[in-house]
């Protein structure tokens, strides 16, 4: 007697869990950089299962944050949400999207949904706060921010959101300080939070304070943007 009459009557000719392979190996890639051997992947797994909703938004993912290929990723979230209409995942990643291209209400709409069927996704939170706040609805923005952080008091991201909707939104450069401390304290190396507190410190004519931030980007490899370092050297009157 073989080894293969052995099997089980109803083992199928491939493993069961080919298309969870290619997809795991397609994040994998993804989270290295590999965008083109990532799409490879996930186009195999939905050769194999056209209906693996998780691949089309893995593969949406890559098309939008590895290759800029927004409406291509657009075309996988939708793809995804059509199979699984209660994939959160997937409407809040198209948010994100709409947001990126100015249909800041359908982003909205999408995290919406999103929050509907998972009201403790403080992303989905974070990103509707983002919508606002880019169509210039500090209070509404700061609001959803206030609710993701409630979510997970560690979202260093979500901190940094609500600073930015004080300092840029609303002048209240001391609150948007006290978030980019907080963002700085969960994440030491998060380069946007020390650059905006150091637009914070210069709007409050802390110059000195905004100088160790302008340093402390500089030191990350960051390069900071020439018409605020003019800013900040005429305010200063010194050159570093």
């Amino acid at each position: 007697m073989t080894a293969a009459n052995n099997l089980p009557v109803d083992t199928p000719p491939f493993p069961l869990n080919t298309t969870f392979k290619y997809n795991s190996r397609g994040n994998a890639y993804a989270s290295k950089g590999q965008y083109d051997k990532a799409i490879s992947d996930y186009n195999k797994a939905i050769k194999i299962n056209p209906r693996y909703a998780m691949a089309y938004n893995n593969r949406g993912v890559a098309y939008d944050e590895g290759k800029g290929q927004y409406d291509k990723a657009i075309a996988d979230y939708n793809k995804a949400i059509e199979i699984n209409p209660r994939y959160v995942e997937a409407y809040s990643n198209r948010g994100v999207l709409f947001s990126i291209k100015g249909q800041y209400d359908q982003a909205i709409a999408d995290c919406n949904k999103a929050i509907e069927i998972n009201p403790r996704f403080a992303l989905a939170y974070s990103n509707r706060g983002n919508a606002h706040a880019l169509k210039g609805q500090s209070d509404e923005a700061i609001s959803d921010y206030n609710k993701a952080i409630e979510i997970n008091p560690r979202y260093a991201e979500a901190y940094y959101n609500r600073g930015v909707a004080y300092g840029k939104g609303k002048g209240q450069y001391d609150q948007a300080i006290a978030d980019f401390n907080k963002a700085i304290e969960i994440n030491p190396r998060y380069a946007e939070a020390y650059y905006n507190r150091g637009i914070a410190y210069y709007y409050k004519r802390d110059y000195e304070k905004a100088w160790d931030d302008v340093h402390k980007i500089e030191s990350m490899g960051w390069q900071v943007h020439p018409g605020f370092l003019k800013a900040l050297r005429e305010a200063s009157g010194r050159e570093n």
